[in-house]
């Protein structure tokens, strides 16, 4: 089945460099088309209450709205700065523990500032999970075998960003927002190899959690997940472009 949905990418992505190059009006009208709706969705799914055209008001205008929490109006203001940093990473050759960092600096800066892009120094625990994050003192040496990893893997580029993120949120090495820098590393790599921003939709939330935990037996239904999700991705590129 992944093989079969490989080759649909590849044949999708063929369709998409026809249209290329895109204006630089088309391409910055596109990037604040993904960055609120990625902000948006990536939020939901960890429970933000924001809604997509409250997530565009609190980003582009600074407002709040009325009854939200205000760590989900920081959560939305973060994530847009941590997206926009993803796209000063991707002419980076290779990716290091600092890029990483950075990434949830800025997305965790203004609702915790002392945790804020530090590796956890406590365990943590995931909320319906069987399995047990990594204990504190093993993130670092984890942390510096997953950029070893990714900066030598060589398999399609939707396995490899799947495998991320995948690979990222079981080490769990921040205190909070793991998920939402794991889903940023893998648009990071389907960017770097000019494949479009792919959100995963909050109605698919139960079966992405369901994924991730299967995943730490068997990664291949995750892969499969995200690649159907890349493949959605494209045919919204194309209906964009269109």
């Amino acid at each position: 089945m992944l093989e079969k949905i490989i080759n649909d990418i590849d044949r999708l992505q063929q369709q998409i460099e026809g249209f290329k190059p895109l204006s630089k009006r088309q391409l910055q009208d596109l990037r604040q088309y993904y960055r609120i709706g990625i902000t948006y969705t990536s939020n939901a799914i960890e429970g933000n209450t924001l809604t997509e055209s409250e997530t565009k008001v609190v980003i582009e205008e600074g407002i709040t709205i009325a009854g939200k929490p205000l760590k989900h109006h920081l959560e939305a203001v973060g994530h847009a700065m941590a997206f926009d940093h993803v796209y000063r990473l991707i002419k980076k050759q290779n990716i290091t523990e600092n890029d990483i960092k950075k990434l949830h600096r800025l997305f965790y800066q203004k609702i915790d500032a002392e945790q804020a892009g530090k590796y956890r120094k406590t365990q943590v625990y995931i909320t319906g999970s069987q399995y047990l994050p990594p204990k504190p003192n093993e993130v670092p040496i984890l942390m510096k075998d997953l950029i070893k990893w990714y900066n030598e893997e060589k398999q399609h580029p939707v396995v490899t960003a799947a495998l991320l993120h995948q690979k990222f949120v079981v080490i769990h090495p921040f205190i909070d927002g793991n998920g939402r820098i794991g889903r940023l590393l893998m648009n990071l790599h389907l960017l770097k190899n000019k494949l479009p921003v792919t959100i995963i939709p909050p109605v698919l939330r139960a079966e992405y959690i369901a994924m991730l935990e299967k995943s730490h037996v068997n990664a291949q239904p995750f892969i499969e997940f995200i690649a159907n999700c890349v493949k959605q991705a494209q045919l919204e590129y194309l209906r964009l472009l269109t």
